[in-house]
């Protein structure tokens, strides 16, 4: 992995990704762009505001919406002059296939050590361990979560 970043926030993501000149930036849905089992108009919301933002990034080339869940978005996202992509079902961190095009150098921004963070590893990208102080995680990532503070020493 190039390397490993705690970030709190979306502008703590820009931050790392315009020090790190990242030319692509994986993002993991939930909870950075909307959160588990919020409605199709929040994800919406959240892919356009997520990708609003991003794209401020001078270096970024591509920015690739990544989930292991099932949804998807209602219209495809879109940038001109940037690859967008949005992986659903993703299988993170096995499959790496649909990011193994992407330009480099990268960084994979996620909440999950065990997912993110190995995906992160897989592709030689930085991650940026998006840590916020959340409520109402569903028990899944929540025990997931817990389960990858064992691993945050060898991210460190």
């Amino acid at each position: 992995m190039a390397g490993y970043a705690n970030v709190t926030g979306l502008a703590d993501l820009l931050t790392e990704a315009t020090k790190l000149a990242v030319r692509t930036i994986i993002v993991d849905v939930e909870p950075l762009v909307a959160f588990w089992d919020s409605d199709q108009r929040t994800l919406d919301q959240g892919i356009a505001r997520v990708l609003g933002e991003i794209v401020t990034v001078p270096s970024v080339r591509a920015v690739v919406f990544s989930t292991n869940s099932a949804r998807r978005p209602s219209v495809a996202p879109a940038c001109e002059g940037i690859q967008v992509r949005y992986v659903a079902s993703a299988r993170k961190p096995l499959h790496t296939a649909p990011y193994r095009d992407l330009p480099r150098p990268g960084a994979v921004a996620g909440d999950q050590l065990p997912t993110d963070g190995v995906l992160a590893y897989r592709l030689g990208f930085t991650f940026l361990h998006y840590v916020p102080e959340m409520t109402g995680v569903p028990p899944g990532p929540a025990l997931m979560h817990r389960w990858g503070e064992l691993l945050r020493p060898l991210f460190r």
